[in-house]
């Protein structure tokens, strides 16, 4: 009795299994969050490791396998460990699907991709369950890219070998291997939207500049990152960061001198990568020195983006673009004290060599002028004169730092579409951060919103008023995710969000205590400035 009794328990777990035949292969996912069903790590191109390591992605067409566990997602990407990674690994380009449950009844569901910042995923069990619970049920979707060198190599010898931008084709892969996949799981191909945050908003935004992106991805959502966050540079603009890293590479410290680096970067081991990758990194003038560049004709940021936005060179689908309100005071020294500080630091990101020109000196004066040293004006807004213990500069580089990265550019991005006859939406987050856990000087600081987004602020302890309000912010992604429309009528009460237009622009203005549409008018000033400057700001 006790073995028949162990059989019928071990043949029912099997039969509950979730599995799907992908080309062939039975993939055998997990059934932990109840009502969803998750399958991940699972490859979409072959390892870039070895021979491929530094090579363009390799799209895989079959797994070669009878089965597959897809259980647990894959390692993250080498990479700098700025956040918590607990394991990395080369073999890490993988897709992650979550689906509601028995979708098998169910017509093909919208879709939305999460594309990350960095080397972890947010959980989106979250998300899935208010998709079904408000009736609109989705398919999520998320993806690692290469990061760091091995993803954004710069200089010339990876010019040369059309090996730029590998990140934003391995993305660009991605996406591909979902609009040929994804139906398996039960999303439509047709219904795919992509949200980014932070990096992964950068990401999105490099590929929003590709027409090509038309065939994968009908609308998009930018949090926190436009497309020139960082500045845009060429490959050679970067070159002493790759020699930095080949140098830390004992094995290949003297393949400089031959342009040879990358056939004997290809022989070493990981371990030897990541140190080299860190040691590199520490030496570099800028914080981010790994990032998107300007790869020519026949690239995929062939020209800078504000030279392709202008010519209506990107994909022409509907799309929300967002920022906090205080983007600057994460990037910007907390030990900031003097004009002379913003000067040195504002040259430094956007001098083309060690001599300043003549343009960007003008720039960066009128920037002084625009931005003056009082503490009311500055970031974090809305604090009066606080300086929280730090020097009033610190307000004043922050204020600026913002505006000429994140804000100004998010506006720009909204304007230009309304002028392309692109539908888009804009937003700005005030709202501080639930619980706030984190120094006051820091504000409604970049990339905040996502734990309102992934709706994880219950868990967190958020006040009511702040869970209220991620919950309304889901409502509103997830109706765009469904109708391109954040304004369905499901879900949460809340306001009409009107579409930016040329004679309306106007944004919503994200906070728990004021949810509400803004006019886009604040600092328009000193944003109309650095928009009217985008060469010299490197936009």
């Amino acid at each position: 009795m006790t073995i028949i009794f162990l059989l019928s328990i071990l043949s029912c777990a099997i039969a509950t299994t979730p599995t799907v035949n992908l080309r062939g292969t039975v993939l055998y996912g997990s059934d932990n969050v109840p009502g969803q069903e998750f399958f991940g790590g699972i490859p979409y191109v072959e390892p870039p490791v070895g021979n491929l390591r530094f090579r363009l992605p390799v799209l895989k067409t079959s797994l070669g396998l009878e089965t597959f566990n897809a259980t647990e997602y894959s390692p993250a990407c080498l990479q700098v460990p700025l956040v918590e990674v607990k394991v990395v690994s080369e073999d890490c380009l993988t897709v992650n699907v979550i689906r509601p449950t028995k979708i098998a009844t169910r017509e093909l569901l919208p879709v939305l991709v999460w594309v990350h910042g960095g080397g972890f995923d947010f959980n989106a069990s979250g998300l899935v369950t208010q998709s079904v619970s408000r009736g609109t049920p989705i398919v999520f979707a998320s993806f690692n890219y290469r990061l760091g060198p091995l993803g954004f190599a710069p200089g010339q010898e990876a010019a040369d070998a059309g090996i730029l931008n590998l990140g934003l084709r391995d993305a660009m892969m991605a996406f591909r291997w979902i609009q040929d996949n994804i139906a398996i799981f039960g999303g439509d191909p047709t219904k795919v939207t992509a949200y980014g945050l932070s990096a992964g908003s950068i990401t999105l935004a490099e590929l929003f500049l590709n027409p090509e992106m038309e065939k994968f991805t009908r609308g998009m959502i930018f949090s926190s990152g436009p497309p020139s966050a960082p500045p845009m540079w060429n490959a050679s603009h970067r070159q002493v960061d790759w020699d930095n890293f080949v140098r830390a590479v004992p094995q290949c410290q003297s393949t400089l001198d031959n342009a040879t680096s990358l056939d004997c970067l290809r022989t070493v081991n990981s371990s030897a990568l990541l140190d080299a990758i860190n040691v590199a990194t520490g030496k570099a003038d800028e914080q981010f020195p790994w990032v998107p560049t300007i790869d020519g004709p026949g690239g995929i940021i062939p020209e800078s983006p504000s030279q392709l936005l202008q010519a209506g060179n990107f994909a022409h689908i509907p799309f929300i673009a967002g920022a906090a309100i205080d983007e600057g005071t994460g990037f910007v020294p907390p030990f900031t004290n003097s004009t002379e500080m913003i000067k040195d630091s504002l040259f430094s990101n956007f001098s083309a060599s060690e001599a300043t020109s003549p343009a960007l000196e003008a720039a960066v004066d009128q920037i002084l002028a625009l931005y003056p040293d009082i503490p009311a004006l500055g970031c974090p807004y809305n604090t009066g004169n606080e300086t929280f213990g730090l020097d009033s500069q610190f307000k004043r580089f922050a204020a600026i730092v913002g505006d000429i990265f994140w804000i100004g550019q998010r506006r720009a991005l909204n304007q230009i579409a309304s002028e392309k006859g692109v539908r888009s939406f804009g937003y700005v987050f005030d709202d501080l951060p639930a619980p706030n856990v984190f120094p006051p000087f820091l504000g409604v600081f970049h990339a905040v919103d996502v734990n309102y987004t992934f709706g994880a602020l219950a868990s967190l302890n958020g006040s009511a008023a702040a869970v209220h309000l991620g919950k309304q912010m889901v409502d509103y992604w997830l109706s765009f995710a469904t109708s391109l429309d954040p304004n369905d009528e499901h879900g949460s009460k809340r306001p009409l969000w009107p579409h930016y237009t040329t004679e309306n622009q106007v944004i919503m203005q994200f906070n728990s205590t004021n949810l509400t549409v803004i006019p886009d008018d604040f600092r328009a000033e000193q944003i109309s400035f650095i928009n009217s400057n985008s060469v010299v700001f490197r936009h």
